[in-house]
């Protein structure tokens, strides 16, 4: 069998094992294990191969980041600093038409800054901005659908987990990625915001109900409005957080690494001051950080043992020399990359796209001669589209497991993400047509 044979077998079997149930890790050192035995017809060869994976697959210094902005995440999702926001972003942007909506993707937007995983945003806003936006007449199903859009700035504007795992599968520097980032992520953040101020103005119908109209000005006329020195208070320890985290991490004075712990430090600290830490809570985000560190850190040893096979099945050269071959061209190679990772997004998690797919693209992208920070960076947002898509979505299911209201279902949600899916999708291809976007401030 020639490489590219090789190739399409072992990720076509990959693909299937994934499908069928069987864990990624599982599957991906399965895959690696079976390829480089067969290809090479030498079994200690491939438990050589998997032994180095294990040994310095998670060794590097750089991969401390990973539990320390999970626990910094956790830690400020117990805090209430994400309702405080959201409370702040309400009050002054209340007289706005689809103000709340626009507040919910506001305080998304600065919990990005600080959480890095989409899956916790979700989860606290939906607590939080769903409620407040049905009592002020929203759509059930456009409130669900704001919170699940405005979650996947999590996994764009720094810190992101996606951006650290793509950064150590592409060997990329975390902190250039997470530089490049700011802007595409800020970009999408007023997109969203326009998106739905133009659409309160043009299409009320699809944000309000009707038949909620006295309610709506009833709740309008009620709201309390906060004063200066209250929406100070609130919003001094989220603020804190991100010019230290932030500042320190971009003004060069701290490595992601080092951001990371002193992100923890000081989310540990704003949960202490605001007696949030006790009734076992602590515990419960201790346990919380390790489960889901150790998942993501099991995850790229064994993607970085499939990176391994495919590299001796000689999968990336193969595939690279084919594509320049048929002369799809750098935007071609693009195209076609971005449709098949949203074709994977609507059967798989994000983690596991980037897993499969950067060793194989990664690479091509290099012989074309693009940045793969850039690169990266598309790689994310297509990615990132596969949280709202159906039949995955995990952004989706996680606000109605949280929301919990039999009278808002799945696909009622998945209607309320279409226009942030759509906006996504153009902010993709904005980033594509103009690299500087990324590059402009590393």
């Amino acid at each position: 069998m020639t490489e590219i044979q090789w190739g399409g077998l072992l990720i076509g079997m990959l693909v299937f094992f994934v499908l069928i149930g069987i864990d990624i890790a599982i599957a991906l050192i399965a895959i690696a294990f079976a390829g480089v035995w067969l290809i090479r017809q030498d079994i200690e060869l491939a438990m050589r191969l998997m032994y180095m994976s294990a040994y310095n697959g998670v060794a590097d210094y750089i991969f401390a980041t990973i539990p320390l902005f999970v626990l910094m995440g956790l830690l400020v999702s117990i805090s209430n600093v994400g309702k405080d926001t959201f409370d702040v972003a309400e009050s002054l942007l209340k007289k706005i038409k689809g103000g709340l909506g626009v507040a919910t993707v506001a305080a998304n937007t600065v919990m990005a800054a600080v959480t890095g995983v989409s899956i916790a945003s979700a989860a606290v806003f939906t607590r939080v901005a769903v409620p407040e936006m049905v009592r002020h007449g929203y759509r059930a199903n456009f409130a669900a659908g704001v919170v699940a859009g405005s979650s996947v700035l999590g996994m764009l504007i720094p810190p992101s987990l996606l951006l650290i795992i793509y950064g150590v599968l592409a060997e990329q520097s975390i902190g250039s990625l997470f530089i490049a980032g700011l802007i595409p992520g800020i970009i999408m953040a007023v997109a969203f915001a326009i998106t739905i101020i133009l659409m309160a103005t043009f299409i009320p119908k699809f944000i309000f109900d009707p038949k909620r109209q006295v309610e709506r000005q009833l709740a309008s006329s009620t709201s309390k409005i906060l004063g200066v020195g209250e929406m100070f208070s609130k919003l001094t320890p989220i603020v804190a957080l991100v010019v230290l985290v932030l500042g320190g991490l971009y003004s060069g004075f701290f490595t992601p690494t080092e951001a990371g712990g002193v992100g923890a430090f000081g989310a540990f600290v704003i949960a202490l001051l605001r007696r949030k830490l006790g009734q076992g809570n602590l515990w419960r985000v201790l346990h919380e950080t390790g489960s889901i560190s150790v998942g993501i850190l099991i995850l790229l040893i064994a993607a970085g043992f499939y990176s391994r096979m495919l590299s001796v099945a000689g999968v990336p050269g193969a595939l690279s020399s084919l594509v320049q071959d048929a002369s799809f061209g750098l935007y071609g190679f693009i195209f076609i990359y971005v449709v098949l990772l949203l074709l994977l997004g609507m059967i798989l998690d994000s983690s596991s796209i980037l897993l499969i797919m950067t060793p194989i693209a990664a690479p091509i992208a290099a012989d074309f001669g693009m940045n793969l920070i850039h690169f990266g960076i598309i790689t994310v947002i297509a990615v990132e589209v596969g949280l709202l898509t159906p039949p995955f979505g995990i952004s989706v299911f996680t606000v109605k497991s949280t929301l919990n209201d039999p009278n808002v279902s799945v696909e009622s949600i998945f209607l309320g993400t279409l226009p942030f899916v759509l906006i996504m999708l153009l902010v993709l291809l904005l980033i594509a047509i103009f690299p500087i976007l990324t590059t402009l401030l590393i």
